[in-house]
């Protein structure tokens, strides 16, 4: 069942990007973009129903849909990055390596709503990145979602923490939201082709505060983050 799953998810996203290929080329020169997140989030959704994932959702009371936030999660699966973009209840951006945005098609509307692309060859690729998405959040009011450990988990194990993401949050100004992700490892681990069908729990920590906080401060925030998440493991 898993193979057939997957198939028909391929199936329906081919379908959506013929479909909205022509609305990208009018939205474009009219600088609309949240339409697009919105049915993106449609899609994560109707992926989640077509898989048969359950996800159940904890601490969606610490937030302030109308506030720019940086969510922090730990990432076990590929799975990771659609579930969130369809439950955090805003439109979010996310940073994501270069490579992704050569698709035909995707790679540019993913630019064009504000996605970021990263140049992890460039030592000074990490930095720009941070500062583009530092400016759209100001200028904006956009929220980014973050992986800190950098790349997925091949043991189900929380890495450690990558810097990046505490220097976006420092220039933006914004607050840090952990996010503790469970069950993907187990439905769909780093390798896995086809996803098992299962549930999954979100859980949503209080923000951090970054106010007043310098570049001296990111070790302890690193550290309060990487707890935050870790706790919700152990529940």
């Amino acid at each position: 069942m898993a193979v057939i799953r997957t198939i028909i998810l391929l199936i329906f996203y081919v379908v959506l990007v013929v479909l909205l290929t022509p609305v990208l080329l009018v939205f474009w020169p009219l600088g609309i973009r949240d339409p697009l997140l919105r049915v993106a989030r449609w899609a994560m959704g109707v992926s989640r129903r077509i898989l048969a994932l359950k996800i159940e959702v904890q601490g969606l009371e610490n937030l302030d849909p109308q506030k720019s936030y940086v969510f922090m999660a730990n990432h076990l699966s590929f799975l990771d990055g659609p579930l969130l973009f369809y439950v955090i209840p805003q439109l979010i951006r996310v940073i994501l390596k270069k490579s992704i945005f050569r698709l035909p098609i995707v790679g540019p509307g993913m630019r064009f709503v504000g996605f970021i692309p990263v140049d992890r060859k460039r030592a000074s690729g990490g930095k720009r990145s941070i500062n583009e998405a530092a400016r759209l959040m100001k200028e904006r009011g956009y929220s980014f979602l973050i992986f800190p450990e950098g790349t997925r988990s091949r043991t189900g194990e929380l890495q450690p923490f990558k810097r990046g993401g505490f220097f976006l949050a420092l220039a933006a100004g914004a607050p840090i939201v952990p996010v503790t992700i469970k069950g993907t490892f187990e439905l769909m681990p780093k390798g896995r082709l086809f996803p098992r069908s299962g549930l999954i729990k979100v859980i949503f920590h209080r923000p951090i505060e970054v106010t007043g906080k310098t570049t001296d401060d990111i070790p302890a925030l690193l550290d309060q983050v990487y707890s935050a998440i870790k706790s919700g493991l152990t529940v």
